[in-house]
């Protein structure tokens, strides 16, 4: 079964489709599920989360801002309100949700994590294929960096448009997907999406930042 690990729906301040279209198109791109991941907050995860199927599932996850860069939660059921690093993982740890590095030594957009061994101790995954890492050494990096501390890699297309969903994710045989996880057993792919995506995406947020000004 085929899972994008890394959305975004208009619930994030940058992101511009809605829920309901996000199910529909990766459903009809034969995507098993995906983890929506908007920007410090469930709530578009929750609406996602209500339409679920036997075919289709969704990973309530929130990719969440800290002065360190930024963490996603899985399998979340309340907002994570602290934006400190550590207090960010023990609130993940508190749902028994996993934590999950994305996109980290990105230094184009300057938001991602340059994790050292200490915090290798402190979380579950690596992104370690994130399709809008423009330059393939990050994810490259990424992937070194779980392989060096005994951690598992998966990958995300971190979609904030619909043609991006399930450019990047994972192949889960467990039917029960948190097993999967705890498991491990993970299969990443993933594709590059194109850096125009990126610009879009940086209009769309002055766009909706004016709106509610």
């Amino acid at each position: 079964m085929k899972y994008d690990l890394h959305t975004h729906s208009n619930y994030s301040r940058d992101g511009w489709v809605n829920v309901e279209k996000m199910v529909k198109i990766a459903i009809k791109k034969g995507i098993s599920g995906i983890a929506l991941t908007d920007h410090n907050t469930i709530k578009g995860a929750l609406k996602a989360k209500k339409l679920e199927s036997e075919k289709f599932k969704v990973i309530v996850g929130s990719e969440i801002s800290t002065e360190r860069g930024e963490v996603i939660g899985l399998f979340l059921s309340e907002e994570i309100r602290s934006r400190k690093f550590e207090e960010v993982i023990s609130q993940i740890r508190e749902q028994d949700g996993i934590i999950v590095l994305p996109h980290p030594f990105d230094n184009i957009r300057g938001n991602g994590i340059k994790p050292n061994q200490e915090d290798a101790k402190l979380v579950d995954y690596v992104e370690i294929f994130n399709s809008r890492c423009l330059l393939n050494k990050y994810n490259i990096q990424a992937e070194k960096y779980a392989k060096k501390n005994g951690l598992n890699g998966l990958a995300g297309s971190d979609a904030h448009f619909a043609s991006e969903i399930g450019n990047a994710g994972v192949f889960i045989q467990e039917d029960d997907l948190r097993k999967g996880f705890e498991k491990g057993n993970l299969e990443t792919f993933g594709r590059k999406t194109s850096p125009l995506n990126l610009g879009l995406t940086k209009a769309v947020k002055i766009l909706k930042k004016n709106q509610f000004r």
